[in-house]
């Protein structure tokens, strides 16, 4: 989809099955988070609100990193790639937060785009063997629980919706865009 495209808008189904209504609830919240943070410069990706250090680069370096995380380690049961495995977590839990500002908007969005699309091969694939969303990931919990595709998605949808609403807040005091979608 492209930024501005508002006739490509995703609309989850009325209707539809379970793993359409979860994926379109998905796709509609990360084309908010493109729509909210799109056409900025690097000052506007740097822009906070009130007493938050929280920016729209930082939230797009930091669902970048939810994006593969997620995959990576609860479905795929590996190792996340770079540039997330040079970062020592537990000294700079915010480093994704942290380190936004030195990169361009353009690294940001690419690094962003780049991380869902993988996250959709991901899904596209265990869809594809006819296991819907009861699927067990491959990450086994303390209790030896595994979480399903279900889980996963559902978590992604919320994570967003918890930062989509960051970022509104931010874009507004950007520029004064508002709305929830660009139609």
């Amino acid at each position: 989809m492209t930024e501005s495209a508002a006739e490509e808008w995703p609309e989850p189904p009325l209707a539809g099955a379970e793993a359409a209504a979860v994926l379109g609830a998905l796709e509609r919240q990360r084309a908010t988070l493109a729509w909210k943070t799109s056409g900025l410069d690097a000052d506007g990706l740097r822009a906070t609100v009130g007493a938050s250090s929280v920016t729209l680069g930082g939230l797009l370096k930091h669902l970048a990193h939810v994006e593969d995380s997620h995959f990576a380690r609860l479905w795929l049961g590996v190792p996340v790639g770079a540039p997330w495995n040079t970062v020592d977590w537990d000294n700079d839990p915010d480093w994704a937060y942290r380190t936004a500002a030195e990169d361009t908007p353009d690294h940001l969005r690419t690094l962003w785009r780049e991380s869902a699309a993988r996250s959709r091969a991901v899904v596209e694939e265990a869809l594809s063997t006819g296991g819907g969303l009861d699927q067990l990931g491959a990450y086994v919990t303390r209790g030896g629980e595994r979480p399903n595709l279900r889980r996963i998605l559902l978590d992604l949808v919320e994570e967003y919706a918890r930062h989509v609403g960051h970022a509104d807040l931010i874009r507004e005091s950007v520029d004064g865009l508002t709305g929830e979608d660009p139609g």
